[in-house]
């Protein structure tokens, strides 16, 4: 058996502490592998979380519309639109306006376009209609670019 002077012990230590190239190199392409395995499947779900916070936006904001036409009378027509919600309008202002009907001002959709508002509704006609036209910002549409509107 070979016995070190604790200096040369140390040194040898030294020598062997740390990860090579090699080993470095092999840890960054086994993260990249599963990198590219995993991302997929996140972004997935991405554009279906988007579309299930347009909706639940959509839930939040009738009731808002709700809660105004309870106190007015009728919904804001499509001039003073959702903005009716969180300051009286100036454009013939209710009566009864008691203030916001929102905690915050009214919220872009997810993809950041406002939401298309009209009273009375052309699909909707008893009430109004609000629609999100997805990721796209047109009409129709499927997957991530589908319309989310109030009356589905």
């Amino acid at each position: 058996m070979i016995r070190l002077r604790p200096q040369q012990a140390r040194r040898l230590a030294s020598r062997r502490s740390g990860f090579t190239l090699i080993e470095i190199l092999v840890v960054i392409v086994v993260i990249a592998i599963l990198a590219t395995l995993v991302a997929p499947n996140i972004f997935q779900h991405v554009g279906a979380a988007k579309s299930a916070t347009a909706k639940s936006q959509i839930e939040m904001l009738g009731a808002a519309l709700d809660a105004y036409r309870l106190d007015n009378g009728t919904y804001p027509n499509t001039q003073q639109g959702l903005d009716a919600l969180w300051e009286r309008p100036t454009v013939d202002p209710p009566a009864n306006w008691r203030a916001p009907y929102l905690r915050k001002a009214v919220p872009l959709d997810p993809w950041g376009k406002p939401y298309v508002y009209s009273f009375p509704g052309t699909n909707n006609l008893q009430g109004y209609d609000l629609i999100s036209y997805g990721a796209d910002g047109k009409p129709g549409g499927d997957g991530e670019d589908a319309d989310i509107a109030s009356w589905k």
